[in-house]
């Protein structure tokens, strides 16, 4: 007997407990199926909770609901709560009284024997204890599920951190990008007159302004921000509530009384004394009064918390969007900035080789204009004698500095021609792009 598991659920839709016996590695999804049976909630609605507000893990075992060890297996529970309700209709009906209590309860002044009266206030007792028992125990479901609901909002806190850190980031990089574009629109302008100019990189630059303008509507996280944080609020007033605490007060103090009058009652010799019921029946009708108040402080206090924790739950998607969106508008803004920057060195690389290329045409042009030149003209004679016919006739020497300077010369056409084609293949190709 010691080696059998049962598993006690409670279930907060009804306040009524079921128990199971598990089978040896029975999983959860099987027991799951057994509750629907007994309870009627599907497996799909149900949500079982630890009384640390930790829900059941599909994935392990069903044994998971039960304690390691044999002291107090029999009081642990687990709480069971209906997904598709977030209010709760209790209080429900207290425990029903069994018919020697319900005896009493009807005629509270009737006169019994001592012996009898004995046997009828034990069971009047065991009723009040176990009154105050089933509120500790709807209690502590009501506490599981607050855990939980922090475990929630300790998630929403953290999505919520990642999706403003997310937010500042692309702001700051979408300033960056206007600036910087900006900047080179200007400049690019200042240079078109002399320099190098593109239509179709000037729309596209255009095109990426306009395009990080709309990026920035990622950044928009305000009506999230605003709906979270008066959800925060939301929680941290249930957490104040004082029916997030314990309200079994006066029920604790009838269930003294009950067992104080009680041992009075022991005390008694029963010989032939007779006595009524009334003390006992004040009792039993004050803690049945108490425990239905009680009862309905606590389930719209877990109706307000069970709201709190399906608007949890259905931020939650919205955040992951919000954290896509700003995700997809920071890659778009970086590539952006990448490709501006690789158009910027093209350019620089175009302006450069334009450079190159005219200086080296303009030290062909100085070396054909001067040393070269020399032996061309005329040397003049002493005096008013004329020239010499065949003074003007290159030497020997002469003739072969002619025809190295002419290699030379065609040398540096063919490099200027070559670079001239480079620079419009390059052009070209950055129109397409």
């Amino acid at each position: 007997v010691l080696f059998l598991q049962i598993v006690h659920i409670l279930n907060m839709t009804s306040a009524k407990i079921v128990s199971f016996l598990l089978h040896p590695e029975e999983s959860l999804h099987s027991l799951q199926n057994r509750i629907e049976f007994e309870t009627g909630i599907s497996t799909g609605n149900q949500e079982l909770l630890l009384e640390t507000g930790i829900c059941l893990d599909p994935r392990k075992p069903a044994s998971q609901c039960v304690i390691d060890g044999v002291r107090g297996w029999d009081s642990y529970m687990v709480y069971l709560f209906d997904k598709s309700k977030t209010v709760y209709d209790g209080p429900f009906a207290s425990r029903s009284l069994s018919d020697c209590v319900n005896y009493i309860v009807q005629d509270s002044k009737i006169q019994l024997p001592i012996p009898q009266l004995r046997k009828v206030w034990a069971e009047a007792v065991h009723y009040v204890i176990g009154l105050k028992e089933d509120y500790s125990r709807l209690f502590q479901g009501q506490r599981a599920a607050m855990l939980s609901l922090l475990r929630y909002n300790a998630n929403l806190i953290k999505m919520k951190n990642n999706m403003v850190s997310a937010s500042q980031q692309l702001k700051a990089k979408l300033e960056f990008f206007h600036q910087s574009i900006r900047l080179d629109l200007e400049r690019y302008s200042d240079q078109m007159a002399y320099g190098i100019s593109s239509e179709k990189m000037l729309k596209a630059w255009k095109e990426m302004e306009e395009k990080a303008s709309q990026c920035a509507q990622a950044e928009d996280i305000g009506y999230l921000d605003e709906q979270i944080m008066a959800l925060h609020t939301e929680i941290v007033e249930l957490q104040k509530s004082p029916y997030a605490r314990r309200q079994g007060e006066v029920m604790e103090s009838l269930e003294q009384r009950a067992i104080d009058l009680y041992k009075q009652l022991k005390t008694r010799p029963p010989d032939h004394a007779y006595s009524d019921s009334t003390d006992m029946v004040k009792i039993i009708v004050q803690t049945v009064q108490s425990q239905d108040r009680v009862l309905k402080e606590l389930f719209g206090h877990l109706s307000k918390l069970l709201g709190c924790k399906q608007k949890i739950i259905d931020l939650l998607p919205e955040i992951e969007v919000a954290l896509n969106n700003i995700k997809e508008a920071d890659n778009s803004v970086m590539q952006m900035q990448g490709k501006r920057q690789r158009e910027i060195w093209h350019l620089l690389k175009i302006a450069c080789t334009q450079s190159s290329s005219r200086s080296l045409v303009s030290s062909s042009l100085e070396g054909t204009a001067s040393s070269p030149a020399a032996t061309w003209l005329p040397q003049s004679c002493s005096g008013n004698a004329a020239p010499h016919p065949l003074s003007s006739l290159a030497a020997p020497e002469d003739g072969e500095n002619f025809a190295d300077m002419i290699r030379e010369n065609v040398n540096y056409l063919e490099l200027f021609s070559s670079i001239l084609q480079e620079v419009r293949q390059e052009q070209n190709s950055m129109m397409v792009s």
